[in-house]
């Protein structure tokens, strides 16, 4: 198996598990905040949803452009929007699992058949802690380990229930 196909498999795991999870929990758990400052189940996943493509589609315009300043920060406007409680609050937790289920896909097409070049390519990142980083690392990094630190998130909101 390659890089990216690795990494592919591992997202679709957590995200299989983290449709798992979620559909065996009251709605009303799923919409629990533990605290004003942690996000609920629901505005986790629904992160998720808008961060992995957002990723992916980071990637396909290094691709495409190679070398272009890519990334963001907490602050950008399209993370706020998802996790924002109008977002939230407006989407059925069947919808969101439905859209969580369509990023895989997202996914897959994505980064699924990048070369070894193109992951060993270079490009600098607009959030200066991260520098000059290759592609490799943004899959590594902001799509597998992220979905990853996510579905940890989750567990940890589960075990403030109890």
């Amino acid at each position: 198996m390659t890089v990216t196909q690795n990494a592919v498999t591992s997202v679709n795991e957590s995200i299989d598990r983290i449709i798992e999870t979620v559909k065996g929990l009251s709605e009303e758990t799923i919409r629990w905040n533990p605290t004003e400052e942690e996000w609920s189940i629901m505005q986790i996943v629904a992160h998720i949803v808008e961060a992995l493509p957002y990723w992916v589609e980071e990637i396909e315009q290094l691709v495409q452009s190679p070398g272009q300043e890519w990334g963001r920060n907490h602050l950008h406007e399209g993370r706020l929007q998802a996790v924002s409680s109008e977002t939230v609050d407006a989407i059925s937790v069947a919808e969101l699992l439905q859209a969580l289920e369509e990023v895989k896909q997202k996914v897959e097409s994505g980064i699924g058949n990048l070369t070894a070049e193109q992951l060993a390519a270079e490009a600098p990142s607009r959030n200066p802690n991260f520098g000059t980083k290759p592609l490799s690392f943004i899959i590594d990094h902001l799509i597998d380990q992220h979905v990853n630190k996510h579905e940890g998130q989750i567990q940890r909101n589960l075990s403030k229930l109890n």
